[in-house]
């Protein structure tokens, strides 16, 4: 019991951090790491930099970003 509550904390505050840096602009890396290796197999990733540049784009500039 104890470690199934303890299991719940540690999902709640993956979700709560992922939720906060969401709020101020910082996009997930590794959430699209591994959505672009469940559907999009044949396509290699962004670099890092690459993905922050395209994200910080879609966000402030006049491009929007499709996927999907």
């Amino acid at each position: 019991m104890f470690s199934d509550l303890l299991e719940a904390g540690k999902t709640a505050g993956k979700y709560l951090g992922q939720s906060m840096r969401l709020m101020v602009g910082l996009p997930e890396y590794d959430t699209y790491v591994s959505h672009m290796e469940r559907t999009h197999p044949d396509q290699t990733p962004m670099t890092y930099e690459e993905f922050f540049r395209e994200r910080q784009e879609a966000r402030y500039g006049g491009k929007r970003a499709t996927c999907c």
